[in-house]
């Protein structure tokens, strides 16, 4: 999975600084190649199969002797971690509810660490992506969800999330930040120019 080339994240740095020249709202783009190695994971499914599958065909047909089950399981198990440590194999293996729970804690992380809490008038917005878990948040500060309701953000979203599962992750961070900018020039509209955080793009490989 590539992450954008810098020509790429110079394109959405400059949809961020056209955004901003019409709203108090300082936008930061993070893009995570994946929230979490899932390291666990593999172990415990190549655990559970290691050591149900070879046990059942013993129980049901009497083929292996106790010796030869017990190498199975052990080759099961070393050929099965290995197999499912492939990127592509474990992130099919993670539950959703866990993939999306790990990515938006990150993206809470990275609320506070890009100190969009901090901004004056409190109107710090992260569009946050995580590539592996097509996963897409945008979190705001209260000087912005005061006056635009969260449920505003969600067709955006939506439809950022399906273009990261179609490999249009620029396009989607371009299309995603017009449309955050479109709202957030009537709700927030500038009243004084400033540029308290870096406009480039994020990227945590």
């Amino acid at each position: 999975m590539a992450l954008l080339t810098e020509h790429q994240q110079r394109k959405v740095a400059e949809a961020i600084a056209r955004v901003e020249r019409d709203t108090d709202a300082e936008l930061v783009t993070v893009l995570a190649a994946r929230a979490d190695d899932y390291a666990y994971i593999p172990l415990l499914w190549a655990s559970l199969l290691a050591l149900v599958v070879p046990g059942v065909v013993h129980y049901l047909t009497g083929w292996l002797t106790l010796h030869s089950l017990l190498l199975v399981q052990w080759g099961a198990f070393i050929v099965l971690c290995l197999l499912f440590r492939l990127p592509k194999i474990t992130t099919h293996l993670v539950p959703r509810r866990v993939r999306h729970w790990r990515a938006s804690n990150l993206a809470r992380r990275q609320f506070l660490e890009q100190n969009l809490h901090h901004t004056v008038g409190s109107t710090g917005m992260l569009i946050f992506v995580c590539e592996a878990e097509r996963y897409v948040e945008i979190l705001v500060d209260e000087g912005i969800s005061s006056r635009l309701d969260n449920k505003r953000w969600d067709a955006i979203v939506a439809a950022f999330t399906e273009q990261v599962r179609q490999g249009q992750t620029l396009e989607g961070f371009v299309t995603c930040i017009e449309a955050c900018g479109a709202l957030l020039k009537v709700h927030v509209p500038v009243t004084q120019v400033r540029n308290e955080l870096p406009n480039r793009l994020v990227v945590l490989a």
